[in-house]
């Protein structure tokens, strides 16, 4: 049918990713495109998955015993390869700068053997062996494109098969020649914020021209307090829970009505719900579990009636962030206790050196453009017309500090608040 269409609707992936049929029928046709990016702050994520690629060791296993020997063979050199390559790992990570040559030329020489082997004997072709084909194929089309875009990671997680990944950082090398292939291209999102950030990371050119839109919503809809004297510090998180919960309870006292608090985490949020039950039993709560499926998730939706009282707690850049509409009084208030960075661990640690030896901006780049964005996109929930008014708390003094404020809607008029009720101001900025 898009041969035949002026207007095409489709996901990221028809267009962006590596096989992407509307960009290879582009091309072949030589057709001029107009490319729209709706939600563009999404893509980031979304492309890093599309050139990413894991292999686990267990499905190398399951392929051989599916394999006739010629094809056998060749796996079993990928295998001996593999351990060679993981027998010295001292930890449960490790991440390299290329891929090893001997493991390299051992990929390709699977390929090329399965490749024939299908091609011989089309009707051969048992699942597993064949799901393992097109992973192994994936995973070597992004070998032979490795670059400082990417890392190569080893991982030996305990109760785990061992597995090996290629893990995208910057998409924006891949997706160059997507924007260079149309004849134009918009990006647009309510949270595009720095432009210099997703520019950097989807390689749109230097040249670039942004246009920042004015938010259609007036400061006096929506009232935006810090709380001065709370902090979601990792090593805090214990001492947050009291007066957390008591700043929730005590607007929710003042205006009783539908509100979403926000967690970086679902432990986190597991132990402010039991904290909040605990102290304020009478009010009504709900939670996000792990693994909700649609159903779940519509139930814990329904439960922001017009009208309704309660509190829903949720984890930021979770199901119920982003893309759920609760226009009018079914939502009057959000919280939002964390900065939405990712986790300190070995992987981003890995991401935030390459970040800086890319652009100069390696925890920015890592943990707090990321981060803020998810937390914008969540305060986003409250305000959804013209007519819409509520209150957002943002639970940490960090969001006080001047770099942090910057990165926030222009629009937010934002109060400093304390104590254990947080109801008073302490001054605007």
């Amino acid at each position: 049918m898009v041969r035949w269409s002026d207007v095409v609707v489709a996901d990221y992936n028809y267009y962006f990713d590596g096989s992407a049929f509307l960009f290879a029928l582009m091309k072949e046709e030589e057709w001029k495109v107009a490319l729209l990016v709706d939600e563009a702050h999404n893509l980031l994520d979304r492309a890093r998955g599309m050139y990413s690629a894991e292999l686990d060791a267990g499905a190398v296993a399951n392929a051989r015993l599916h394999a006739p020997r010629g094809v056998n063979a060749a796996l079993g050199v990928l295998q001996r390869e593999w351990k060679l390559l993981q027998r010295e790992q001292d930890s449960s990570y490790q991440a390299l700068d290329a891929i090893p040559e001997r493991f390299a030329r051992a990929l390709q020489d699977s390929v090329s053997v399965l490749a024939e082997h299908f091609n011989a004997r089309p009707a051969e072709a048992p699942e597993p062996l064949q799901r393992f084909f097109f992973d192994l194929l994936h995973f070597a089309r992004l070998s032979e494109s490795f670059g400082n875009h990417s890392i190569f990671e080893s991982l030996l997680a305990e109760g785990a098969a061992p597995a090996l990944a290629i893990r995208n950082l910057v998409p924006a090398p891949f997706l160059q020649g997507r924007f260079a292939g149309c004849a134009s291209a918009a990006c647009f999102s309510g949270t595009l914020a720095p432009f210099g950030f997703y520019r950097d990371m989807l390689g749109m050119p230097d040249d670039t021209v942004t246009l920042d839109v004015g938010s259609p919503f007036r400061s006096e809809q929506l009232t935006v307090r810090v709380a001065m004297d709370v902090s979601t510090r990792w090593r805090d998180r214990d001492r947050s829970l009291q007066p957390l919960v008591d700043i929730i309870a005590a607007q929710f006292a003042r205006s009783p009505g539908n509100y979403l608090a926000f967690f970086s985490s679902f432990d986190y949020l597991a132990s402010a719900w039991e904290a909040f039950a605990a102290r304020h039993p009478r009010v009504p709560a709900w939670a996000q579990s792990r693994g909700m499926d649609e159903a779940q998730r519509e139930a814990f939706v329904a439960r922001f009636a017009a009208g309704g009282r309660g509190i829903g707690f949720a984890v930021l850049g979770g199901a119920f962030g982003e893309g759920i509409d609760l226009p009018g009084d079914r939502l009057v208030g959000a919280f939002v206790a964390s900065l939405g960075m990712p986790q300190h661990n070995a992987p981003n640690e890995v991401a935030r050196k390459r970040m800086e030896a890319l652009f100069g901006e390696g925890y920015e780049y890592t943990y707090v453009y990321p981060g803020l964005q998810k937390v914008v996109q969540a305060a986003g929930r409250v305000i959804r017309s013209e007519r819409d008014e509520g209150v957002l708390y943002l639970l940490d003094d960090r969001f006080a500090r001047e770099e942090i404020r910057q990165l926030l809607p222009a629009w937010w008029h934002v109060q400093r608040v304390y104590g254990p009720a947080a109801g008073a101001s302490g001054g605007g900025f």
